[in-house]
């Protein structure tokens, strides 16, 4: 059975908290009953969902969240700052620690509050970017029209090999020299395999263009070990720290010392104000519980059954997207067992097994399907957590199928094997 840092098997809260809830606003507290049962009776395998240590929600839930603090440790707009401003130095500290950077900023409020003030920090409206094209897997920040990258930027995709999945670094290369982009992006919120920073930095060094890691899925496992760090070859890394880091929703940003007073204006007071004090506290808790030992088994684990998990999938008549994955999550069509992957995650989510869609490379020609429910994406950050090892993975394989088939015992099934792992057991709104 894996190892796993700060078990969430303590109360998430004090009892008296939730009593207080339960009796000045009952609907509420009902809705978070409702959740921590969903939680607890199903498979969580949403590839960007963890479940946080009880220490993690203790101080999202402090007095910290009372607290107005624009600006930065030392130099706020508020008075009475003093007290929190040693927790956002502890969480500097122990990011930069963490991932070896020489400057962490912990405010962004979400993984693409962090890419705006990276671009902001970069780039000017109408420069030129470079980033893996969304129906490949880049994400809204990269590109979508929906977005502020694709209004104010002139973006150009990347995209991967039909056939294999992987990334085309010639055809990255040839783009690169081709638009001449002031920055490219390497990320992916759909790809399943290591990205080659080095290769990248060469290529950005080509054409005279700035890096920008957006690290948001694999920054927990470069924390534990488990993945390769962006750092040494990016200009800057936007990550979150949620997911595999199992910190709470928000994000951050690290780069060198020649960049930081421009990602420091960039995140405040250009893109955000007030900082969220509860939120940097239960980063920093999320940084100092990531360097623990116990974090490195925990990150290697989670890449485990995500390969077990695979193996079971691709036994069960699934194709797996570049064959594979060094990561914790799966992008897998089911195409083959005559379904797309709208009507499949229906009846997965039917039977408790809860996961996502997602694009997936055309078979056979030279770019990617953009229909986003033609495949599956999945993650084996917040069952690891839970205590589930191989022997389970190879277990949720085969519910899989059950659940695929319409066998009336699959629901039944999975809440079995859910409820021997329950996420927060000692919870005292569990009822």
């Amino acid at each position: 059975m894996p190892v796993v840092d700060v078990p969430p098997t303590a109360p998430s809260h004090r009892g008296a908290d939730f009593d207080a809830l339960e009796r000045l606003d009952p609907e509420i507290a009902e809705v978070v009953r409702a959740e921590t049962r969903r939680e607890a009776d199903g498979l969580q395998l949403v590839a960007a969902e963890n479940f946080t240590s009880p220490a993690v929600l203790a101080a999202l839930g402090s007095v910290l969240a009372n607290k107005y603090a624009e600006g930065y440790p030392g130099a706020r707009h508020h008075g009475g700052c003093e007290v929190v401003d040693t927790a956002e130095r502890i969480a500097v500290d122990r990011a930069k620690g963490l991932f070896g950077a020489a400057h962490a900023n912990v405010q962004p409020h979400s993984g693409s509050a962090a890419v705006l003030a990276a671009y902001a920090a970069l780039l000017k409206p109408g420069d030129t970017l470079l980033a893996m094209g969304l129906p490949s897997g880049g994400h809204l920040t990269h590109g979508s029209p929906g977005n502020f990258s694709g209004r104010w930027f002139d973006v150009v995709g990347y995209g991967v090999d039909a056939e294999t999945g992987l990334i085309d670094h010639g055809q990255v290369r040839e783009l690169a020299r081709s638009h001449r982009p002031r920055a490219i992006v390497v990320g992916s919120i759909s790809y399943p395999r290591h990205p080659d920073y080095a290769a990248f930095r060469e290529i950005a060094d080509d054409v005279g263009a700035y890096l920008v890691a957006d690290a948001a899925h694999p920054i927990g496992l470069v924390a534990g070990g488990a993945a390769p760090n962006p750092v040494p070859y990016a200009d800057v890394v936007c990550a979150t720290t949620h997911k595999v880091l199992r910190g709470p929703r928000g994000g951050m940003l690290l780069c060198g010392q020649e960049l930081a007073e421009r990602i420091d204006r960039a995140v405040f007071p250009f893109t955000q104000g007030g900082a969220q004090m509860h939120t940097i506290a239960a980063k920093a808790v999320a940084f100092g519980e990531a360097a623990r030992p116990a974090f490195t088994t925990y990150a290697h684990q989670v890449v485990s059954n995500a390969r077990v998990l695979g193996e079971g999938l691709a036994a069960e008549g699934f194709a797996l997207t570049t064959g594979g994955t060094d990561t914790h999550l799966l992008t897998v069509d089911p195409a083959p067992l005559g379904l797309d992957g709208r009507e499949a995650r229906e009846r997965l989510a039917a039977a408790g097994i809860v996961l996502d869609t997602c694009a997936l490379p055309r078979g056979g020609a030279a770019e990617c399907h953009s229909r986003e429910g033609r495949g599956l994406r999945l993650g084996t950050a917040a069952v690891t957590t839970q205590g589930m090892g191989e022997a389970e993975m190879a277990r949720v394989a085969a519910l899989f199928a059950l659940a695929l088939r319409g066998e009336r015992n699959a629901a039944t099934e999975v809440r079995e094997l859910a409820r021997r792992f329950p996420p927060y057991p000692d919870a005292p709104y569990r009822g």
